[in-house]
């Protein structure tokens, strides 16, 4: 990523204090800087899609394209600055909601949905739990669900060791726990409250990793980055995996990852083209930082729908829960 002249190569995988506090700090600044300068494309949002868009920032960079800004204040907290008209892209781990479509809205800011990659949400477990190998999604209820007093791995389930259950999980405005919360406790942001909270996936991995009755969920890209020291837990018998994912079988926690372009924006060139380099390299950039690319000419269509203008959602300011790749492609390029 280049910002403000100098070349920075940010790896969310591997690194955690330093890289992490100079992306934070470093696109802060940028952010403030470049208000003034014209040619750059501002980006926030979603930490789960960051890695994809950061992916796309730095090639389309070496392409000789503009400069590129990312930042990671959460799906909820990147279309604050969305809807205010700060950004040109949202990076978003689920569908605009319609409270943030008022907001679009009243500023009157047009948007262009497009979806870029499938994920499989993922529950972690330390490297040292050997027994929650799998869990249902009625014992996650229980883990998870508002007012929960679950201390200990034994209070889950009849033979679980006597280890207490360290919880580590998104901030609210991560659009990972919107959708986690309504998969599982069945409305968005109900949860208990006493679990270790961060927009930053690489925090919630160093905390589980840390901790032998660590429990916690993000996106698959960040447990296949760190799977070394960590344990997929399988939900009611199904692996996270692609192929899971690809054949609808891993739910309710498989689903869509977005950006969200503003449509003044997408008229300038330099936007234009990013977006073009994002999509006609969607699928080997989804690889490369280990999400689910759509299947075959899924991202011409994608594009065909940016080229066309196509506004709003389709999803009606609602989540889309337990969405399969075919149902999510079959709404947004009908």
């Amino acid at each position: 990523m280049v910002i403000n002249g100098m070349r920075l190569k940010l790896n969310r995988f591997t690194t955690f204090a330093g890289a992490v506090t100079l992306t934070a700090s470093t696109i802060g600044l940028s952010v403030s800087a470049v208000h003034s300068q014209s040619g750059v494309i501002k980006i926030d949002g979603s930490s789960t899609v960051y890695p994809i868009t950061e992916k796309a920032a730095e090639g389309f960079q070496k392409s000789g394209g503009a400069r590129v800004t990312v930042g990671i204040s959460g799906t909820g907290g990147g279309f604050k600055k969305f809807c205010a008209g700060d950004t040109d892209i949202s990076n978003a781990s689920r569908p605009i909601l319609k409270k943030e479509i008022d907001a679009c809205k009243a500023k009157g800011i047009k948007y262009i949905e497009l979806p870029v990659a499938y994920d499989a949400l993922t529950v972690v477990v330390n490297e040292g739990n050997n027994w929650a190998k799998n869990l249902s999604t009625a014992e996650l209820k229980k883990i998870w669900a508002p007012g929960s007093q679950l201390k200990n791995w034994s209070q889950v389930r009849s033979g679980f060791p006597n280890v207490p259950i360290a919880l580590f999980g998104p901030g609210a405005d991560s659009g990972t726990f919107d959708y986690f919360t309504e998969a599982i406790n069945g409305k968005a942001k109900q949860s208990r409250k006493d679990f270790t909270a961060s927009e930053d996936d690489n925090v919630l991995v160093q905390g589980v990793s840390r901790s032998k009755g660590g429990l916690g969920y993000f996106g698959f890209a960040y447990y296949e980055a760190n799977k070394s020291r960590l344990n997929a837990v399988s939900i009611n018998g199904v692996a996270p995996s692609r192929q899971t994912v690809e054949s609808g079988s891993y739910t309710p926690l498989s689903r869509p990852l977005f950006i969200y372009v503003n449509a003044n924006s997408a008229k300038r060139p330099e936007v234009k083209k990013f977006v073009e380099y994002y999509l006609k390299n969607g699928r080997s950039l989804a690889s490369s930082v280990r999400y689910i690319p759509l299947p075959g000419n899924s991202y011409s269509g994608v594009l065909a729908r940016f080229n066309a203008g196509k506004t709003g959602s389709v999803f009606g300011g609602e989540e889309a829960i337990g969405l399969k790749i075919s149902e999510l492609l079959n709404r947004e390029l009908k």
